[in-house]
């Protein structure tokens, strides 16, 4: 573990490489799972407000299960979560040529809502936790994944270059770029 400012850093981040492998994958960190995908309480406000907005990209049952549950619910250990469709697949999940995408997000590309999706889908596989006042980054581990990791040691892709755009939404510019230059020394230190 690394500290920049208030983040503790795994340095899992620096020394896994990871790249979504959609061919591989099919996209199922979106249809499998305990629950959804954990949500802030500022992304359960915006998803309500947007609903209309959003439904247009999903699949009518998504959309049904949102109208049934919410646009959000508690999961079973009380953290807000996107809803599911049965016991699996996000509500908010489409399927497109066989892979699973995000509904939020293809609204969003289409300029429909301002809003990516949530932060915890964009920064996968990195999990946040807080550790006192501050905030840990952690490397999630997922058999899913697996084609990622190969693919990322392919391109030579550290899991935090990887997340380049999604760790500068979450914590700013500057804290990636702190990341950067403490990568730099780890790696240098390693040899």
């Amino acid at each position: 573990m690394i500290q920049i400012g208030d983040k503790i850093v795994s340095t899992e981040l620096f020394d896994n490489y990871f790249v979504c492998h959609l061919e591989k994958c099919r996209g199922m960190c979106c249809v499998y799972g305990d629950s959804g995908a954990p949500l802030t309480e500022e992304e359960t406000k915006i998803l309500e407000e947007q609903f209309d907005m959003i439904s247009p990209f999903l699949r009518p049952e998504g959309v049904d299960a949102i109208l049934s549950k919410g646009a959000w619910e508690f999961d079973a250990d009380g953290d807000r979560v996107t809803p599911l469709m049965g016991h699996d697949d996000c509500a908010y999940s489409v399927i497109d040529n066989g892979i699973a995408r995000c509904g939020i997000e293809n609204a969003f590309q289409s300029g429909k809502i301002d809003f990516q999706k949530p932060l915890s889908c964009h920064l996968y596989p990195v999990r946040i936790s807080r550790i006192g006042n501050n905030i840990a980054l952690n490397y999630h581990k997922w058999d899913v994944c697996k084609p990622a990791l190969s693919l990322g040691r392919e391109y030579d892709l550290p899991v935090f270059r990887f997340l380049k755009e999604a760790i500068a939404r979450a914590f700013g510019n500057e804290f990636y770029e702190e990341l950067e230059k403490t990568y730099i020394v780890y790696k240098k230190n390693l040899q």
